[in-house]
């Protein structure tokens, strides 16, 4: 594996690009950054189950089609896939929450498992090349509870039914790479990010929506586990991430493998750092208090190590915690205000772009 330079613009402009969970989070900032750069995105997705949804704000609908489907419909998605001919995949749809996970272990396993497997059986119909970048979590290394940061190489594992799912999907997708990826067409690479934040989250039981929810009606955002250390990122830097090693792993061999996509270390902090920072920031009498009815068990501490992904995709973080948060606020405190948010998205994106070089 050599060390190349930045993403190439240019190298997007015209590629099929299929991107599942697209209407997400993740997946709506990762399509209209594509979109800036000339792919044409076909996105599956089933309806999301919350509102507002990112992508109808930044008028996705109009630019790109959706194939509005269950990623566990498999005869749907490998038509889809099929009659698009994909020349990059982003699978990034999934259950993604840890406690939704508990009330329903059958659905985040049926998801994020035979999802994953059904894309990537769905890629095998494919007689051209396709680069595949299977979009998993921190949160499944088998977590220790240790001070280290956690390299790609450590143990998989998950105490609960979400983190155990990407797991296996991680899985998946190693049996697959090493059982019918090596000598074909088709590249696959699984990256790992930490607690994504951003403007345009909607999503429940995740600290920032809840907390913008309760800042904008004036009540008190209830915090669960005010000690525990996650490794927060603004969305916009794991995903110029996936993007690159989509990128790396179209044009060269040696990239299909697993990357983690961090912060540096001193911005691994405690929810209760975030909470009074996103207080301050915030105004208008915001504050939290601390949830003492019992819940789940979730993780106290996860560090990811980025040590791969700057040696040989010449990536770093470019936002520090704070101005990854103030990234966030001004995007809700925009959305509010009834700002045009595609111009104000798309301002964000250049300025972190700028920044980044």
């Amino acid at each position: 594996m050599e060390k190349l330079v930045k993403s190439n613009i240019q190298f997007w402009n015209g590629k099929n690009v299929f991107i599942t969970g697209n209407t997400g989070f993740k997946g709506s900032w990762l399509s209209q950054l594509l979109i800036m750069e000339g792919a044409n995105v076909r996105g599956y997705s089933d309806t999301p189950t919350y509102t507002p949804i990112l992508s109808n704000i930044l008028k996705h609908q109009n630019i790109f089609e959706t194939v509005r489907a269950d990623i566990k419909d498999f005869n749907k998605l490998k038509r889809s896939v099929v009659e698009f001919q994909p020349d990059i995949i982003f699978h990034l749809a999934a259950q993604p929450l840890v406690r939704e996970s508990y009330q329903n272990p059958v659905e985040t396993y049926s998801t994020n498992v035979l999802g994953t497997l059904y894309l990537l059986e769905s890629a095998r119909e494919l007689e051209k090349p396709v680069s595949i970048v299977n979009i998993t979590t921190d949160k499944c290394y088998e977590n220790k509870e240790w001070i280290w940061n956690y390299r790609e190489n450590e143990p998989l594992g998950g105490y609960d039914p979400y983190s155990s799912s990407k797991a296996c999907s991680e899985l998946i997708s190693s049996a697959y790479r090493n059982s019918f990826f090596k000598n074909s067409n088709i590249k696959l690479a699984t990256v790992r990010a930490g607690n994504v934040i951003g403007g345009g989250d909607w999503s429940t039981d995740r600290l920032i929506p809840d907390s913008v929810r309760s800042f904008s009606k004036n009540e008190s955002v209830l915090i669960r586990n005010p000690i525990a250390i996650r490794p927060w990122q603004h969305v916009l830097e794991p995903v110029y991430g996936y993007k690159d090693l989509a990128e790396k792993l179209h044009m060269n061999s040696g990239y299909d493998e697993a990357f983690n996509f961090g912060p540096l270390d001193q911005d691994c902090r405690s929810v209760q750092w975030i909470m009074d920072y996103l207080v301050e920031r915030w105004g208008d009498n915001a504050n939290w208090v601390i949830d003492k009815s019992a819940h789940p068990h979730e993780a106290q501490l996860l560090k990811l190590d980025i040590s791969k992904v700057r040696k040989y995709l010449n990536w770093k973080p470019t936002l520090s915690l704070e101005e990854a948060l103030d990234y966030t606020v001004d995007w809700y405190k925009a959305y509010n205000s009834g700002a045009h948010m595609i111009d104000f998205t798309i301002e964000q994106i250049k300025t972190f772009r700028k920044n980044a070089k």
